[in-house]
């Protein structure tokens, strides 16, 4: 069960404008995704939760796999990722199994997005 509609407009239209302030520095725990906007052609950042693995990164995807987010790095085949300071191009995005990407994620995270009924994953 994703987080409800409600809490995802009010931090697509205010908590995400603050914090994409430090999302995606050096020691941060957000990442900032660089997406364009499919429809608009805009360029757009939007902080979400990830971690690095040795090959890859991990997303939870906190509110479903319907925002615009995700969709249009899915229609763009990729996107660019901002994370601890550093820029990373991604490419291929795939939905992967719920309990392979809560393993991903360390004991602290996991207990969160276990009790938020987290069920979708990318990588």
């Amino acid at each position: 069960m994703p987080i409800p509609d409600r809490v995802r407009f009010i931090n697509k239209r205010f908590t995400n404008h603050l914090t994409a302030g430090w999302a995606g520095k050096r020691f941060s725990p957000i990442a900032l995704v660089l997406h364009i906007g499919r429809k608009s052609g805009c360029l757009y950042r939007t902080p979400v939760l990830t971690v690095e693995r040795a090959d890859r990164f991990v997303f939870a995807l906190t509110y479903g796999d319907r925002v615009d987010w995700y969709q249009n790095v899915l229609a763009a085949g990729g996107c660019d990722l901002l994370w601890q300071g550093k820029k990373f191009h991604l490419q291929h995005p795939q939905q992967i199994p719920p309990q392979e990407g809560l393993r991903e994620f360390p004991f602290p995270q996991r207990g969160v997005l276990k009790w938020l009924h987290i069920a979708v994953f990318l990588h």
